[in-house]
């Protein structure tokens, strides 16, 4: 859906969920990004269109954090919690979360910018980018 309205896809370029970023982003025609840990190829997706090895390990989420005009974030391993706290202390607001982690306060309330979508669709609509 992001391909399909122009947008230039990034994500961390590996397996699972960001395989299959890549592979729904290269299918529509678009141009897919991998900023990969590792400081070499290895284990890259053979759907990105560019990849770029940072040999940052999970540092290179502060990259995917800062290079993107939206921040949508899917699942709930560890780096992608450490992406929507990246993107929140960095201001990048708002940040859409499609599954996985459910990020409170310590009251247990929402917490302010994160926003939480039912379907890529609605994932889409919540950054504001697509109206």
């Amino acid at each position: 859906m992001l391909a399909e309205r122009g947008a230039v896809v990034l994500c961390g370029g590996y397996s699972g969920v960001m395989a299959a970023v890549a592979a729904g982003a290269k299918g529509a025609g678009g141009t897919v990004v991998g900023v990969l840990s590792r400081d070499d190829r290895e284990g890259a997706n053979p759907d990105l269109t560019v990849v770029i090895p940072t040999g940052m390990g999970e540092a290179r989420n502060s990259v995917l954090v800062d290079s993107g005009d939206a921040v949508i974030v899917v699942g709930g391993s560890w780096g992608t919690l450490s992406e929507v706290a990246l993107a929140m202390r960095k201001g990048r607001v708002p940040v859409v979360q499609l599954g996985g982690w459910r990020v409170s306060d310590g009251r247990g309330q929402a917490v302010e910018g994160v926003f939480y979508a039912a379907d890529p669709a609605e994932a889409l609509e919540l950054t504001g980018l697509w109206r």
